[in-house]
């Protein structure tokens, strides 16, 4: 039987929350669900100062088991189930300089926001998804899971490298019993905060904002694209792969990096 698709509108009557969505990828994910019709809420620690009207905004510090409580908490209050949950929130605010420069506060946080936040969520939000045999988790990991850069970001790369593991064995775990589980990692991804990082390089060393650029790029080993991604586009996959189209479509690790990764 052939399968016909409104993708104008294709998730309309979803619910979907989407992590650390009022800035970068996390704010481009969450207009692109809003975009197909899906009721989309979004959490921060903070209110951004701008917020797309239609989305629905929680604060709560995630890197918490409080916060992820209350997210938890507060969508199932007023919205009473939740179809979508894209686990994007992350980042790393370690200091560089290797293993011998991070205590363990270092370690603790970057592993408390990047993997126990996404555990504890879908922890919260399985049992319903489970019991109405319907729901689409995706994990928004990071390449440095598989090409770390020990001298900046080592606790933030074996978070992610653990959150690509754990992803997978709960697509193990849940797939027959109707919820998909996917893992997106994308490479450098052109956000506002990297552009003010390109700027900070700059200033430091005397160099121009390309020229920082491309030392960054370099870095990687090379984005044989040319350039960073755009959250957009990283958005654009999430929006698939939450959709009807993506329906077959579990256990699975997605790398949108421009071609970074030079292994296959």
């Amino acid at each position: 039987m052939e399968q016909v698709f409104n993708f104008d509108n294709e998730l309309s009557g979803k619910i979907a929350l989407v992590t650390g969505g009022t800035k970068g990828a996390g704010k481009a994910i969450a207009e692109r669900l809003l975009n197909a019709g899906a009721t989309v809420i979004v959490t921060a620690r903070n209110a951004p100062a701008q917020i797309h009207e239609k989305l629905h905004f929680i604060a709560a510090d995630l890197s918490q088991s409080a916060g992820t409580q209350k997210v938890i908490s507060e969508v199932f209050q007023n919205f009473g189930r939740l179809d979508i949950l894209i686990n994007n929130l992350g980042g790393s605010g370690t200091p560089g300089g290797g293993f011998a420069v991070l205590s363990d506060e270092d370690w603790e946080s970057t592993i408390h926001t990047n993997l126990l936040a996404p555990i504890r969520l879908d922890r919260g939000f399985l049992p319903q998804m489970i019991e109405r045999r319907n729901g689409v988790i995706i994990h928004i990991a990071s390449i440095q899971a598989r090409l770390p850069l020990y001298d900046a970001t080592l606790p933030y790369a074996a978070a992610k490298a653990g959150l690509v593991n754990y992803s997978k064995n709960l697509s193990n775990e849940v797939a027959s019993k109707g919820v998909r589980v996917l893992t997106v990692s994308p490479g450098w991804i052109q956000t506002d905060g990297s552009a003010g990082m390109m700027q900070e390089i700059a200033a430091r060393t005397g160099i121009t904002v390309e020229e920082a650029i491309q030392q960054v790029m370099n870095s990687l080993g090379g984005i044989p694209f040319g350039r960073p991604a755009q959250p957009e586009e990283v958005a654009e996959l999430a929006g698939f792969l939450v959709s009807p189209r993506a329906s077959y479509l579990t256990g699975t690790e997605f790398i949108i990096d421009g071609g970074t990764i030079p292994t296959i």
